[in-house]
């Protein structure tokens, strides 16, 4: 058994009105985007750099400017399913996630977002725990400037 942690975070674009808001392969409408390259899926992100922590082949980084950059590649899925490559014989089994943030809330689309999780990574529903917090507006991320992840996730 291997146990793996990624963090990722990301600031609110508050003037792209083109590109949508997607955690966790889920789209938050009426919400900013959040500012990046690809389409900066902090969920998946979090969760590709928690399986680059097993793995030690680190996707975030040079593999994913050359999938995104280079092959204009900005759905996040894409970085997930390749961290998952190098996984070789070893299967998720958990998957805990923290999200922090002000807005948008996230509990309501918590059902939506671990049905997504379940499917691209071939776990049970039951086996994705899914926590959010504003932490008492402490951080840039509760005051309403961006979102931060932690993602666990445990592997056999």
């Amino acid at each position: 058994m291997k146990v793996g942690i990624g963090q990722d975070s990301h600031r609110f674009d508050f003037e792209d009105k083109n590109k949508k808001l997607v955690l966790g392969g889920v789209v938050f409408h009426d919400h900013p985007p959040l500012s990046g390259n690809s389409d900066a899926d902090v969920i998946l992100h979090s969760i590709t750099n928690a399986v680059s922590g097993i793995t030690c082949v680190n996707i975030l980084g040079k593999i994913s400017d050359d999938l995104c950059l280079k092959q204009g590649i900005t759905d996040s899925k894409v970085y997930l399913l390749e961290a998952l490559k190098y996984l070789g014989e070893s299967k998720i089994v958990h998957l805990s996630i923290s999200v922090e943030c002000l807005t948008p809330k996230i509990t309501p689309k918590i059902p939506e977002i671990r049905k997504s999780l379940s499917n691209l990574l071939e776990i049970p529903e039951n086996c994705i725990g899914i926590t959010a917090t504003t932490g008492e507006g402490l951080t840039e991320f509760g005051k309403g400037n961006g979102i931060q992840v932690l993602s666990i996730v445990t592997v056999v």
